[in-house]
């Protein structure tokens, strides 16, 4: 027993030797949170960029390796916050070092890159999370109790035009977020994914709508803009008896239930009458209590608690490959068809 307790004070002393791949605008708040986390010790970043590595010396005191190998060899874990297209030459030296790997969404540049790092990742036995960050949105954890097997999702995620990261479809850009939503929610497989997309400023599709039906019936319908007048990142799931609203961007949460009315209605209670043969049902409106917490800080706590306790990251390297493998199934919907112009 004293042996036993002495093991878990040293464990919970246990400082995760820390370093950043890319510290442009996320990696810099990366840099940020990671230096003030009890369970992170930052040794440095790396980035050939000398504005961005000059801002991050000055804004936050981190230290600047000019050699990505002296910087990964320095650490335990590695957090990769490049451009896609390094993904997968950075984390390639990372898990060859043996380093658990936190890296920015999309897994991968391409499904083919994703398959290796996937394959990389389970022979080294090292942790790797992937940042999908809306899993970790309040609102989104403020619904998690009340879905019952959804069989209809609508998501809508639009933005106004930002010329930064018009470099990949809008697929790759934001609709993956909703994507790896739908795929931790709907426990089936896919059996047809269904698409069309536009390309209307930039070279590849900037709106974009799919259609993802599950061998269990449920049907999502997923609608994705960078060419929008307003934001938006709304999401409606509906089941049996139940309707469920998650906002993304106002981390709001609304549910509405329905519950059959036995004996008399309630006079003031808003019902629906179903007909004779099915009786009445009376609409029960729930606003969960949405807790205010830090998305990017809590995945990366809880990247830590995985490491220290030896337990799966929270997002999978298998989540981030099967969010990827969709969103080019996507992507190749709209091109088998041509139906977008470029």
């Amino acid at each position: 027993m004293r042996f036993g307790l002495v093991l878990h004070i040293l464990v919970l002393l246990i400082m995760i030797k820390i370093g950043v791949l890319g510290v442009g605008h996320l990696g810099r708040i990366h840099t940020r949170l990671l230096k003030e986390m009890k369970d992170f010790e930052l040794v440095g970043f790396y980035d050939p960029d000398n504005a961005n590595a000059q801002k991050t010396m000055d804004e936050l005191g981190a230290t600047r390796f000019t050699d990505m190998d002296k910087l990964i060899d320095a650490c335990d874990a590695v957090d990769i916050v490049t451009p896609t297209i390094y993904h997968y030459q950075c984390a390639e030296k990372a898990i060859k070092k043996s380093k658990h790997l936190f890296i920015e969404k999309p897994l991968t540049n391409t499904i083919k890159e994703g398959k290796k790092l996937r394959d990389l990742a389970t022979e080294a036995g090292i942790k790797v999370q992937v940042g999908h960050v809306e899993r970790f949105n309040p609102a989104f954890i403020a619904a998690q109790s009340y879905f019952a097997q959804p069989m209809f999702i609508e998501t809508h995620r639009l933005a106004q035009f930002n010329p930064r990261g018009t470099d990949v479809s809008v697929v790759l850009d934001l609709m993956i977020h909703d994507i790896d939503i739908v795929l931790s929610v709907v426990k089936s497989n896919i059996r047809k994914i269904s698409a069309s997309g536009v390309a209307v400023v930039s070279d590849t599709p900037d709106i974009s709508n799919a259609r993802i039906e599950f061998d269990n019936g449920c049907v999502a319908n997923l609608t994705a803009s960078r060419i929008s007048l307003k934001n938006m990142r709304k999401t409606r799931f509906f089941q049996r008896d139940a309707y469920l609203s998650v906002d993304f961007l106002e981390k709001q949460t609304s549910v509405v239930k329905m519950k059959t009315v036995e004996g008399e209605p309630d006079p003031l209670a808003i019902t629906i009458d179903l007909g004779a043969d099915k009786g009445v049902k009376q609409l029960i409106f729930d606003n969960p209590a949405v807790e205010p917490v830090n998305s990017i800080k809590m995945e990366l706590e809880l990247f830590a608690k995985a490491i220290l306790n030896d337990t799966p990251t929270p997002v999978t390297i298998d989540d981030g490959y099967n969010a990827l493998d969709v969103a080019y199934q996507i992507i190749g919907k709209m091109e088998s068809v041509s139906n977008f112009t470029g």
